[in-house]
């Protein structure tokens, strides 16, 4: 039976609903059966601004803005801020929940009709206070039902005119995404609206992330209009006026044992990988792992965790993703995910003995191990290391043999790695757990990083990897006296190492040395994969770590502004060629430069790096830092990227400038044409400036009576 029709389940089988693609992660406006499955609402700094926006509407305060337009794509919390901002303001009017029920009805209308764009209700009638107000709500901007014939863009600019042309009682609220912001944008410029295109520049500038972007709530130049970037703020940084962030609420309420089962009541006992990783983000210091992880991929990769989301992350950890299984009938069956696990157990223990187990039950064991939320959250494998493991196995005569345990292993990682090829994850957050293993994976963490494998141990990574490169017996003794790893991960790496011990022995390596050798490697490698992710994970420690954590403390302390004057003069030092910066005079950007003796080059005095201040007042903080290059005309803003971040603390390892990555060059190079447009027309700029020519040194030089050719003093063409 589907989880969503157990009411009042119990975890992990509620979670289930908490995916985007079930009924959990879509909410309907005023419907208590979508959305907000852990029934309760995540503050937010938008949310504290709207509740404030209620209540001073409801008093009919002159400095209140008329227009509140909500931006942001699918997942960002729109639909809840509006609903949120009608109970406030049924609230604050004293409408003893009558505005509630009237745009309700407005908002679910009979079968057959569609809900219509805009909805409008006289809340000065239903209110028990004096009051006067009109209310427009707009849920969905790109919506056109009731006003066919027309765009979405002309009516959100028709909308928008009618409010601001109107009475003063008037309100409007908005939910809008950037692409009907856009489309609204050039309506207004190919039909020649100049108001409407003065209005949309100053909200879309307003909703960017430019470094001198203008103030939102209220909009500059407009104090009757307030707009909100909704997919700028961070869900795992606390609000201003809360203790905790949405996400770790959410991974609170997710995981708080009295919604869970009991001791002894699981049906798959102490093997369920789900009840296990309840019983880890339980702990405090666990749970902050975790989150950290998430807000450092959100700084690694520029993209932040929606609503959404995070609702289908938690889901997919604690709940796993497994519609469906084969019962013993081979018809298809829902389950729980507690009884999922306990399937996959039953199936693993009768392979025992088998002739010819099935697939499922040959990589029963591969599934519940990797069903733990460390290995779910940094999931992959070698895809491509499928189809040589077959070869060898083939080559060794181990292939679709059953007999001993050692073999039944070795097919199960086979047909395990095999299936990693289909798509394996939710669609919903498919593409972000990729970009996730991509930049953070933990069996990538440099050697020499310490992690906690208990409350007063610590390890280096670097000696769990020596261990497991010789044995896998020998890794598994080390590992094995921490009691870090849970029964079942002990298990398979027990099984695992009984295989490489087979295949060292004569009898198995006679046939085929090299096969049987790539089999042991590909082994080692897989375990020492699995416990570095099962141990590091539960301490954060991730693949460059240490960066992660300095460039966190640049976006996010305005105090100590120290890491960031730091980073400012290493910049300067890339764009600088020591003591001068170079402007090319024989190519355009993005041309290849010719030969050096065919080369011209005007040399001008090094250009300055400093930092530019964010803007705080009355919009969200800014997810990017911003650097400031050259002065005057010339200045130009270089946004503090990541990978650029990572490309100097990497230089100051003693990493060579021809290996920065390629999103690193290609910034600099932007920012380097940017400056040299305005640096070849700036007198001030010119003043001491020098032309290179070829490849002997000669130099161009401004003279007291004219232009000088000379040679350069110590130039040196390599």
């Amino acid at each position: 039976m589907d989880s969503s029709k157990q009411e009042g389940a119990r975890y992990p089988a509620a979670l289930v609903d908490w995916a985007g693609h079930h009924s959990g992660g879509v909410k309907r406006l005023l419907d208590k059966n979508s959305g907000q499955p852990n029934k309760r609402l995540l503050q937010t700094n938008l949310l504290a601004r709207l509740r404030s926006w209620a209540y001073m509407l409801a008093d009919a305060k002159a400095e209140v803005p008329r227009i509140v337009l909500l931006v942001g794509g699918p997942g960002n919390g729109k639909t809840e801020a509006i609903e949120s901002t009608i109970r406030w303001l049924d609230e604050s009017l004293g409408c003893d929940e009558r505005l509630i029920e009237e745009l309700s009805k407005a908002f679910h209308p009979p079968v057959g009709i569609a809900v219509p764009r805009l909805v409008k209700v006289d809340a000065g009638k239903l209110a028990r206070r004096d009051s006067d107000l009109d209310l427009d709500i707009v849920q969905d901007a790109s919506a056109t039902a009731g006003h066919e014939g027309k765009s979405a863009p002309a009516l959100l600019i028709e909308e928008l005119g009618r409010v601001l042309e109107g009475s003063s009682s008037q309100a409007y609220l908005c939910c809008v995404n950037r692409g009907v912001l856009d489309d609204a944008l050039i309506y207004a410029l190919e039909n020649g609206l100049e108001q409407a295109r003065i209005l949309l520049e100053a909200i879309t500038r307003a909703v960017s992330l430019v470094y001198n972007a203008p103030s939102c709530w209220p909009l500059e130049g407009f104090p009757s209009i307030a707009v909100w970037p909704m997919d700028a703020e961070s869900l795992l940084v606390k609000p201003d006026s809360e203790p905790t962030s949405p996400g770790a609420i959410l991974l609170g309420q997710a995981t708080a044992p009295e919604c869970w089962p009991s001791e002894g009541t699981c049906p798959a006992g102490d093997g369920c990988p789900f009840c296990t990783s309840q019983a880890l983000l339980s702990r405090e210091e666990h749970q902050a792992a975790l989150l950290q992880i998430l807000r450092w991929y959100e700084l690694a990769s520029g993209k932040r965790w929606s609503f959404r989301d995070l609702f289908s992350l938690v889901s997919y950890l604690l709940a796993g993703h497994h519609p469906a299984d084969h019962s013993q009938t081979r018809q298809l069956q829902q389950s729980t995910p507690c009884e999922w696990a306990a399937n996959l157990i039953e199936l693993d223990q009768k392979t025992t003995g088998a002739k010819k187990p099935s697939r499922q039950a040959l990589t029963a064991i591969f599934h519940i191990v990797t069903s733990s939320y460390q290995q779910a959250l940094f999931h992959r494998w070698d895809r491509d290391s499928a189809a040589s493991l077959k070869q060898d196995l083939k080559e060794l005569g181990l292939e679709k043999q059953y007999e001993r345990e050692e073999n039944r292993t070795l097919n199960g990682l086979y047909h395990f790695l095999q299936e990693r090829k289909a798509p394996y994850l939710p669609a919903t957050i498919a593409p972000l757990l990729e970009s996730l293993v991509d930049f953070l994976d933990p069996a990538l963490a440099g050697p020499e990083n310490e992690v906690a494998v208990s409350s007063r141990s610590k390890i280096i990574l670097g000696e769990l990897d020596i261990r497991f490169s010789r044995s896998l017996a020998g890794g598994i003794e080390f590992i094995r006296k921490y009691q870090a790893l849970s029964a079942t991960e002990l298990e398979l790496l027990k099984r695992l190492s009984a295989a490489d011990t087979m295949l060292s022995l004569p009898a198995i390596r006679r046939k085929k040395p090299t096969a049987a050798s790539r089999i042991q490697r590909m082994l080692r490698d897989f375990a020492c994969r699995l416990v570095r992710r099962s141990i590091c994970t539960r301490s954060a420690v991730v693949a460059d770590a240490a960066i992660l954590k300095s460039f966190q403390q640049v976006v996010e302390d305005d105090e100590k502004r120290q890491h960031l004057f730091e980073i400012a003069r290493q910049v300067k030092d890339l764009l600088n060629n020591g003591k001068d910066f170079e402007v090319s005079l024989t190519t355009t950007f993005g041309q290849p430069l010719p030969p050096r003796q065919r080369q011209a080059t005007l040399v001008v005095e090094p250009r300055k790096v400093r930092i530019l201040p964010p803007t705080l007042k009355n919009r969200p903080r800014s997810p990017i830092c911003f650097l400031e290059v050259g002065t005057g005309s010339s200045a130009q803003p270089i946004a503090l990227t990541y990978d650029l971040f990572k490309a100097v603390k990497e230089l100051e390892r003693g990493l060579s400038p021809a290996s920065l990555p390629r999103t690193v060059v290609a910034l600099l190079d932007t920012t380097k044409a940017r400056l040299s447009g305005p640096i070849v027309r700036d007198e001030d700029s010119l003043d001491g400036a020098k032309i290179r020519i070829g490849a002997d040194g000669v130099v161009v030089a401004h003279s007291w009576n004219g232009f000088v050719a000379s040679k350069e003093k110590e130039y040196d063409p390599r």
